[in-house]
């Protein structure tokens, strides 16, 4: 006999069932659109009142859908990493990974782009900056300012992520940020 499924609590359900609602909701509606009665509708529920007793506010409900979309990139952008090595093969999955995600995944994407630009949400955790810095250290890439190139990556793949196929402009991006961090 196997070990049983675990059950979630019903608040966990509920939480990522209100949590799903406003993905969806924000990616259809933006920012604006994105209320309580527009959340309920979408997930179905009878009252506002189960939105404020799962979530304290609205700013921990965006906070909360901002971690689970970055939570599910971060998975892709493992998957794409799997078995790779180096710093530079790193960065090129890294995009990937990115780029894999926005392709499956367009609402989480759009969803958190109404999220970071309406509210003090930050953009990034600071990834790849840390990579472009690790690169530098090791002499693979070339002296540069992380942060600046860090942005100039995140703002790139921001842009191909919102196209109808993000995976297409994928090859050239990395060849793009080859080019650009190689060492003279």
């Amino acid at each position: 006999m196997g070990v049983p499924a675990r059950r979630l609590p019903v608040s966990e359900v509920r939480r990522a069932q209100i949590t799903s609602a406003t993905i969806v909701v924000l990616a259809r509606r933006g920012f604006a659109g994105t209320s309580y009665d527009a959340i309920c509708r979408q997930a179905g529920l009878s009252s506002k009142r189960l939105i404020s007793y799962h979530f304290a506010d609205k700013e921990e409900l965006l906070a909360t859908v901002a971690r689970v979309v970055r939570e599910e990139e971060a998975a892709f952008i493992r998957r794409a990493a799997s078995g790779v090595s180096g710093v530079r093969e790193r960065l090129s999955a890294y995009i990937r990974g990115r780029l894999d995600f926005a392709a499956a995944r367009p609402e989480r994407v759009r969803a958190l782009r109404q999220i970071v630009c309406n509210t003090s949400e930050p953009g990034s955790d600071g990834w790849p900056a840390g990579l472009f810095a690790e690169g530098q250290r090791e002499g693979a890439f070339r002296a540069f300012d992380a942060e600046v190139m860090s942005a100039a990556l995140r703002g790139s793949i921001e842009a191909l992520a919102l196209a109808d196929d993000p995976r297409a402009g994928a090859e050239e991006l990395i060849r793009v940020f080859d080019l650009a961090t190689r060492p003279s």
